[in-house]
This record gives structure tokens, sequence and C-alpha cells, in this order.
């Protein structure tokens, strides 16, 4: 998703899709902290986020690499 399609989403919407970012993040290893500002940053690609865990990447040296 991109920011512009983001931007579009009604207020509901951006919540539920913000949550699921969290949630999906959280699962993956990231601290609490790191998972709310990765998943705020809907510029973060989930996947690629996701996937640097997946692969031996610690989530603190993904976030860096992300932001």
């Amino acid at each position: 998703m991109t920011a512009a399609q983001f931007e579009d989403l009604r207020v509901d919407e951006a919540a539920e899709v913000l949550a699921w970012r969290f949630d999906a993040l959280c699962r993956s290893g990231y601290d609490l902290d790191a998972a709310a500002v990765l998943a705020a940053n809907v510029e973060v690609d989930l996947h690629d986020a996701v996937e640097l865990v997946a692969r031996g990447c610690s989530p603190e040296l993904a976030a860096r690499i992300l932001l």
C-alpha cells in the first residue's frame, strides 16, 4: 500500500490497516516501540520488514535499515 492509497482510506479502515501492520510486526519479533513506529510509517514495506527478521536480521537492525 502506498502512502497515497493509505491517505484515501476512511479513518476506521486506516486504523484497521495500522493495527494489522502492528500485529504482523510484533509477531515477527519487533518490540512494541519499533512495531508501532514501523506500522505507522506506511512507506515502510511490511513484507520487507518481516522478511529481514525471517532471514536472520535482528529486529533492532532491521528497524534501523527500514527507517
